[in-house]
């Protein structure tokens, strides 16, 4: 991993429209992502975690420029993405889905899936596209017959396999992975996640790894960025978070992990409450307002931006979800500065 920075996001912002009314008139919007503000090294595996419906994946596809920016900024190689190419873009940034079956057209063998993104770019064909399948389908384990097979004659595990070589057929140099193992046996868990390492090893590549299993993303992530309602609440080296939590929100999905002894006793953090709405989220600090914590009030007026707490680790600075930072943060937080700071944390 290299201190080269590949993807620069400031205070990215992605809200979808609500029409309502006779005229359909734009009155609402759902803030999917909301003001996301990261860095990304050539090399490294960045995680993203979080529960379902905080804006992780919506933040991958706005990345791969797959949905259009509300506001902010991502800057590939120092770029604005939105200048670049598609045709070129598509070359250096691929994406393996969570559904690899549903990404895959039943009707074309293995073959004409993984050898597609090269006879589209003009890349190889014939004789030539076969060698370079049957290397790609090499490279991530699987047999030169299964060229003439079809999606439906493979397991999930291997339908991943097909997936992630036809997102390599163009030699790329991000790839974002949105939960490529979630509906996988967790022995093939393990190899796939084994097969991406050794990939990233041999390839330089850079992997932003989307999931709700953290358990996954500490065993191949470098750095993990903790996501609730479509912002980041902290970021840190992946031990460090798991070792050192200190933001409320993940202490409590790290106590969701579950053990593989049954016998073991648990220390899990109930939360009541319901995630608030995207559509109308509370002012402040979302987490401490779900917690109905007495001092969410305080958060209000606070800039929220990430601090940085120890070397490398940032954290959303609430008084009610970081209880146990310093004083000397929380004295530095200066209640009237701008919300949705464009600081962006190495």
């Amino acid at each position: 991993m290299s201190d080269e920075l590949l993807l620069e996001i400031t205070n990215l912002k992605k809200w979808f429209p609500i029409k309502e009314g006779l005229l359909s008139q734009t009155r609402r919007y759902v803030r999917a992502v909301d003001g996301v503000s990261l860095n990304v090294t050539r090399g490294e595996t960045l995680g993203i975690v979080g529960e379902s419906g905080c804006g992780k994946t919506t933040l991958g596809r706005v990345l791969m420029g797959l949905i259009p920016i509300t506001s902010g900024s991502v800057r590939y190689s120092g770029e604005d993405i939105r200048k670049i190419p598609n045709k070129e873009i598509r070359r250096k940034m691929q994406i393996v889905f969570q559904d690899p079956g549903g990404s895959m057209n039943p009707r074309m063998s293995v073959r004409s899936i993984v050898g597609e993104p090269l006879l589209v770019n003009g890349i190889s064909d014939g004789v030539d596209l076969t060698h370079k399948v049957e290397e790609l389908l090499d490279s991530v384990g699987l047999k030169r017959e299964h060229m003439t097979r079809f999606p439906h004659e493979f397991s999930g595990g291997q339908k991943q396999r097909i997936a992630l070589a036809r997102a390599l057929s163009l030699n790329p140099e991000f790839i974002l992975l949105d939960e490529p193992t979630s509906a996988l046996d967790v022995s093939v868990q393990a190899q796939v996640l084994n097969l991406l390492q050794s990939i990233q090893r041999s390839m330089n590549l850079t992997f932003v790894f989307i999931s709700h299993d953290l358990a996954v993303v500490r065993h191949i992530s470098d750095r993990v960025a903790v996501m609730y309602l479509g912002k980041i609440v902290e970021l840190a080296d992946a031990d460090e978070i798991y070792r050192n939590p200190r933001h409320a929100y993940t202490k409590v999905l790290i106590s969701a992990i579950p053990k593989p002894d049954p016998s073991a006793k648990r220390d899990s953090i109930l939360v009541e409450g319901d995630v608030p709405s995207p559509i109308d989220p509370p002012p402040g600090c979302a987490f401490g307002h779900r917690l109905q914590h007495p001092e969410w009030e305080k958060s209000v007026d606070m800039d929220l931006s990430l601090r940085e707490v120890s070397p490398g680790h940032w954290v959303q600075p609430c008084p009610c979800c970081t209880k146990d930072l310093s004083d000397q943060v929380i004295e530095e937080l200066d209640p009237i500065q701008s919300k949705g700071s464009s600081e962006t944390p190495e």
